[in-house]
């Protein structure tokens, strides 16, 4: 998983465009090097915030190859970075036969990234029921006038034979696939193109 850079924003004098959204920038950016077109703009007026919902694979496959450390490793980064610019956050964990909610969502905090390291593992892959949870936050997070567009992240290496909907309520979704293994099943791909959803494999971040 690749560290951030370290990110100047151009000089800017008062009246110049707005400033610059560094998380927004930062996933639009992914891998690649920081280019021009990748910069995202906050209205000077406060906007509501946006609210990146995790909803993190901690089964027992994910177990394996140190996949779920390396899922932790990428949500821990998610939630710092959204501390940093203000924005909101919710932690979904799902493994065995249930699904945890770490962290409701609300404002991010730095030091939600270290609940993301306590999450155990184990069991079988519940992914309907983790989404069926997810779409209930993210209604409830749209009747709030405080939270702003939603962002759904799904952290898994899609080893289950559940076949899930698409989930409701967000801007945009981001499958981020942690099936290292060959030949990959590639469910993680075919859920991304099912959804209309972004796809990224977690070796390539």
């Amino acid at each position: 998983m690749q560290t951030p850079p370290s990110l100047k924003p151009a000089v800017k004098t008062l009246g110049d465009s707005p400033a610059i959204a560094w998380l927004r920038t930062l996933l639009a950016k992914g891998p690649r090097a920081l280019q021009r077109e990748h910069l995202r703009y906050r209205p000077q007026a406060a906007a509501a915030p946006r609210l990146h919902l995790i909803v993190l694979d901690t089964s027992g496959s994910m177990r394996r190859g140190g996949r779920l450390a390396l899922a932790k490793g990428h949500a821990a980064r998610l939630i710092e970075l959204a501390a940093r610019v203000g924005d909101h956050v919710g932690l979904l964990c799902f493994g065995g036969s249930s699904v945890e909610l770490v962290l409701p969502p609300g404002p991010a905090r730095a030091a939600g990234a270290a609940r993301v390291r306590q999450c155990g593992g184990g069991g079988g892959t519940p992914l309907r029921q983790a989404l069926a949870v997810a779409n209930t936050l993210l209604a409830q997070a749209r009747r709030r006038s405080s939270t702003g567009p939603a962002w759904l992240w799904l952290l898994t290496d899609g080893r289950t034979l559940e076949q899930p909907g698409a989930p409701t309520g967000v801007e945009h979704a981001v499958v981020m696939d942690f099936d290292d293994r060959t030949p990959a099943i590639g469910r993680c791909a075919a859920w991304a193109a099912r959804w209309g959803a972004e796809y990224r494999l977690a070796s390539a971040s």
